[in-house]
């Protein structure tokens, strides 16, 4: 019987794990510029924390949900996402005590039960941002571009970033009314989900992708024609911080995201690049999120995005990022009589910072230099009893070819210098 991965599911095989380390490691120094601090969460919660905060009525509480009972009859559920177990964990821990204002960022997998599609899995990785304990629109401006200024340095050129404000409770709930009562009247014209919708989370509506429904909902009424003069007076300090900024943004009214503790701020970045799954990533305001598990008022706001997605988009652009992933130098043995003193040298580079690899099956000289070839090798060092009982070594230049007898004393300072000429 050959066991193969579970639907929906995907191995990140070495080759690529490559990649996803050098993505990662600069999406860190993107957050680490502006002062965000890395948070791990466990990937399984109780379920009433998703349900709560997610929303009874969303997609991902009714559908998506991996859930299942421990041997306690404790209802337990893999996380759909990250910002409910970013809050617990704030609440929990104080965090509010040792801070007015905490700023972390996460990078990890979730699980959603949904169908497999371009872009989308059951269990995939997310990386995002969470600000708690402001209320000021700066904060919003500096969330939104701090996700604006990922895709730019990834040098992804087909994004584009939109903004809405879907409010607050009080302009919210009375839109809401008029929203309901204006899709009963096209009802008939919705999809099945849709009309499902309108009594449960009748905004949802305005953000299907089903081409029956937008064409149903074109006249629709606008919660932005219905904000409160303190929802619409955020709005437009948001927006002019982003214009000091100097991010570009179109105004989409019909952005609500799609779960239900966002207030005031919603944004979404999208691409055209990935068919009808075209959004990158997404966040906003969720100033009730708080209050709502358990802790005290906190204003707060972040922002979410799907690594494969990202990783898609760099595929598709052809980004040079995944050039010279990993700096290997690799050591060759003239035969078996040198090998210990060949793995002594390679643990002194590798303590040294340097990434070394050699041969562990004692092929001949030239099935040694494919090997160091097929690892993509930058350098190549060849070790003999005669060089070594003259304290040198050969350093070949995989990328010119270029070979040279070197000092041992001098091994690490040419290394160097060859493995900077490749980058």
């Amino acid at each position: 019987m050959k066991f193969k991965s579970i639907t929906g599911t995907k191995d990140i095989l070495p080759h690529d794990s490559i990649k996803w380390i050098r993505v990662e490691e600069k999406l860190r120094n993107i957050f680490n510029s502006y002062c965000y601090i890395e948070i791990r969460t466990p990937i399984f919660e109780e379920t009433t924390l998703f349900a709560r905060g997610i929303g009874q009525a969303t997609d991902i509480v009714g559908k998506e949900m991996y859930t299942f009972y421990d041997k306690g009859g404790v209802s337990l559920t893999l996380r759909p996402e990250m910002t409910a177990s970013v809050v617990r964990s704030f609440i929990q821990h104080n965090f509010n005590k040792e801070s007015m204002l905490s700023k972390v960022y996460y990078i990890g997998p979730v699980f959603r039960q949904e169908r497999p599609q371009a872009g989308r899995f059951r269990q995939f990785h997310q990386f995002g941002i969470e600000a708690l304990g402001s209320q000021h629109p700066s904060i919003d401006a500096e969330i939104i571009s701090i996700t604006s200024d990922i895709y730019n340095t990834f040098n992804i050129k087909d994004f584009e970033l939109k903004i809405n404000s879907v409010g607050c409770t009080c302009c919210r709930y009375q839109y809401r009314d008029v929203l309901r009562d204006a899709l009963l009247k096209v009802s008939d014209k919705l999809s099945e989900e849709s009309k499902k919708r309108i009594e449960t989370n009748p905004l949802r509506v305005l953000d299907s992708k089903d081409v029956k429904d937008k064409e149903a909902t074109a006249n629709a009424p606008l919660l932005l024609n219905y904000l409160c003069d303190e929802c619409a007076t955020h709005f437009e300090k948001v927006k002019d911080y982003l214009d000091e900024l100097e991010i570009k943004y179109v105004v989409d009214a019909r952005i609500v995201r799609g779960l239900d503790y966002y207030t005031k701020t919603a944004f979404e970045i999208i691409t055209t690049s990935l068919g009808s799954q075209d959004a990158l990533a997404g966040g906003g305001r969720y100033d009730l999120l708080v209050e709502e598990l358990g802790g005290q008022k906190t204003f707060a706001i972040g922002a979410a995005a799907g690594m494969e997605r990202l990783m898609l988009m760099l595929e598709k652009e052809n980004s040079d990022i995944f050039e010279n992933c990993q700096n290997l130098l690799f050591v060759i043995t003239v035969d078996d009589t040198i090998r210990v003193k060949a793995l002594k040298l390679a643990n002194e580079l590798r303590g040294q910072g340097l990434s070394v690899d050699l041969d562990f099956n004692s092929r001949s000289v030239k099935a040694q230099f494919r090997e160091a070839n097929r690892k993509n090798s930058k350098a190549v060092l060849v070790v003999s009893n005669d060089e070594l009982a003259r304290g040198t070594v050969t350093l070949k230049d995989m990328n010119s070819g270029e070979q040279q007898s070197v000092a041992k004393n001098l091994l690490l300072e040419e290394i160097k210098k060859v493995l900077q000429k490749q980058v």
